[in-house]
């Protein structure tokens, strides 16, 4: 009896115990419900009112001239919200290649290391996020005729409720002792900073090498998201080497989230889900499939060449891949192709096509130099072509010996078959280029025409839309929208701190003085800007570099059209090169890979890359002839 009765008494106290646990996970499936909820209405806003202005512009002639304000206030909070699903799914870019190789009780300390230094981040991003936020408040919006608080707000709501994620998320998946070692990691350093913070300011910029090389690297080794030791690293720097107001990096990383451009992340994000969905990439695969499947790596020069085409559309390299990958990846793995493989070739395509336009990059480069952008259009297609060429090279190799005895060959007639049945889902890549060229569309907009005729196709057409899938796809968009647009706002405030440093001047009076001439130049130069693209966004790089370079360019005999050209390419092969590349991790987190299996693929392909980008800068006429 008396045994009966301490057992009892256990499992009442067990129950006790756990009652914490159990309102903590159940207020945890409320708030997400509720985020997800919000996201899903947000991204299905953006699309109705950008598609509206599209109508009310080309159709009615009655232009919205809100449409693309109220555009930009939604998709920084979808941005902001999408973040926070992405830290509660554990969605963010991180390199795990260094942890995964630990035990499971030292991975699991060094997870839980990684979510407090990621809370850590948050609470630095909070105060002045809503010091910022209330500066704005005075600000009127052209437009809409309201507060820019509506807009700003979103960066302190959004830290809020990823600070709220990551706590409920560190105290559910780790021990207590291991958050207790790592609490007491953090404050030890902390305390260490604190102590030689005085000597920092002496070091000058012997600074940068501390917070923007070892506190990245250090960061992204440990497994912390990448995005999380962009912004650790940028607040070392300016809090404790110089008198900056923190909340000037929030205003920072408003800008880079803010660029109307990116706008088309999600909603490519939603239209590739979208093809998926409807018919579309069954369609389009099976055609493709019965023209090249029988060739060793076909549908692997399907996917270099359709990059090559619809890059630009967007003005978004991670929309173009959004908008591929879904439709390529599927098939390609049932076709045992390596998933590392595939996304080390997707990452590499993307810095291939960076010259295609109307690449975003190749507007801003002459409006920064004053280069004519027609003539930057007219010189970057040869040159995205070569570096093709180079990366079909390197699959040829890799697939040679590829067991194709599997696959079914097609006569002409299932070929033509296949492709009347496929024609509607082939045309959509001509339909957004067309609605872009005829001006039917901005590159914003022109998604949701895409959006719009995938729904048409599969609903009328193909007759396999599933509407109770249409929730679920618009959270998954904004979500993978969220962790992309969040590491770019961290980048973009990196790429700040790096400029008021004084690192840019120094770097263009280094290469201005150079022994070598012409040829060391331009070799110094592909050197500089591979890594500025691996720790920078394009745009800023050029907005920072190109006034700076380009006279010395001209200076030196270099022809600037070639010289941008080479610049471009450079900076791409920077962008999506592991393991700082941001376009690397932007490619993982689109085609759902952990970045650790596409490390050891990547090499071949960028060095083929590297290879074609010294063929485009050693012979001019690559990039000049068509001039």
């Amino acid at each position: 009896m008396a045994n009966h009765v301490l057992t009892a008494g256990s499992a009442s106290a067990d129950v006790l115990a756990s009652s914490p646990r159990r309102w903590l996970k159940r207020f945890d499936r409320a708030l997400i419900v509720l985020v997800e909820g919000v996201c899903a209405i947000l991204l299905a806003t953006e699309v109705l009112v950008l598609f509206a202005g599209v109508i009310c512009r080309y159709a009615l002639h009655q232009p919205l001239v809100w449409s693309d304000e109220l555009a930009g206030i939604l998709f920084l909070w979808l941005s902001m919200f999408g973040a926070v699903l992405a830290l509660r799914r554990g969605e963010h870019m991180r390199m795990t290649a260094f942890v995964s190789r630990l035990s499971p009780q030292g991975r699991a300390f060094v997870d839980t290391l990684a979510i407090t230094l990621s809370v850590a981040v948050l609470v630095l991003v909070f105060v002045p996020a809503l010091d910022y936020a209330t500066g704005e408040a005075a600000i009127v919006t052209p437009a809409l005729q309201i507060s820019n608080a509506w807009r700003a707000l979103a960066l302190p709501v959004g830290a809020a409720l990823m600070l709220l994620v990551g706590l409920i998320r560190l105290f559910e998946v780790s021990r207590m002792r291991d958050i207790a070692i790592a609490l007491g990691v953090c404050a030890v350093a902390a305390a260490g900073i604190a102590l030689v913070a005085p000597a920092l300011l002496e070091l000058g910029k012997a600074n940068l090498i501390i917070f923007f090389v070892g506190v990245v690297a250090i960061g992204i080794f440990s497994g912390v998201p990448i995005c999380f030791s962009f912004a650790l690293a940028t607040f070392g720097y300016l809090g404790l080497t110089t008198y900056t107001p923190l909340e000037v990096i929030v205003g920072r990383m408003d800008e880079g989230m803010s660029h109307l451009v990116l706008l088309a992340v999600p909603l490519f994000v939603f239209l590739g889900l979208m093809i998926e969905m409807a018919g579309l990439a069954r369609a389009m695969i099976q055609f493709l499939a019965s023209l090249v499947g029988h060739v060793h790596g076909g549908l692997s020069y399907v996917l270099i060449g359709t990059m090559y085409l619809v890059s630009g559309i967007s003005g978004s390299k991670v929309a173009d891949m959004a908008a591929i990958a879904p439709v390529l990846f599927p098939e390609m793995k049932k076709r045992g192709a390596n998933e590392g493989d595939l996304v080390a070739l997707l990452a590499t395509a993307g810095a291939q096509t960076e010259t295609v336009p109307p690449s975003i990059v190749l507007i801003t480069i002459g409006s920064v130099t004053g280069l004519s952008i027609s003539a930057l259009f007219t010189a970057g297609m040869l040159p995205a072509i070569v570096l093709a060429v180079t990366l079909c090279f390197v699959v040829w190799m890799r697939y040679r010996k590829e067991d194709l005895r599997h696959v079914q060959r097609f006569s002409r007639r299932e070929m033509g078959r296949m492709f009347l049945v496929a024609l509607p889902a082939l045309a959509l890549p001509f339909v957004i280029r067309a609605a872009v060229v005829e001006g039917i569309a901005t590159a914003t907009e022109v998604s949701t025409i895409g959006i719009v005729y995938a729904m048409v196709i599969g609903v009328f057409v193909y007759r396999q839309f599933q509407w109770s899938k249409l929730p679920r796809m618009l959270v998954d968009a904004a979500t993978l929208s969220g962790a992309i647009i969040f590491i770019i706002g961290c980048a973009t405030a990196m790429a700040w701190a790096l400029t008021q440093s004084g690192f840019s001047q120094d770097l263009a009076d280094l290469m201005m003085h150079l022994p070598g001439g012409a040829y060391a130049f331009m070799a110094l130069s592909i050197v500089v800007f591979i890594l500025l693209g691996s720790v920078l966004e394009g745009i800023p790089a050029i907005v920072l570099f190109g006034p700076l370079l380009f006279p010395i360019a001209r200076l030196a005999g270099i022809n600037e059209i070639h010289y941008a050209i080479v610049v471009i390419l450079s900076m791409g092969v920077g962008l999506f090169s592991p393991p700082f590349g941001v376009g690397y991790y932007s490619a993982c987190a689109i085609s759902k890979v952990n970045p650790d299996a596409g490390m050891r693929p990547i090499i071949g392909y960028m060095g083929a890359l590297i290879a074609g980008l010294i063929l485009v800068a050693a012979v001019p006429w690559l990039s000049t002839g068509f001039l």
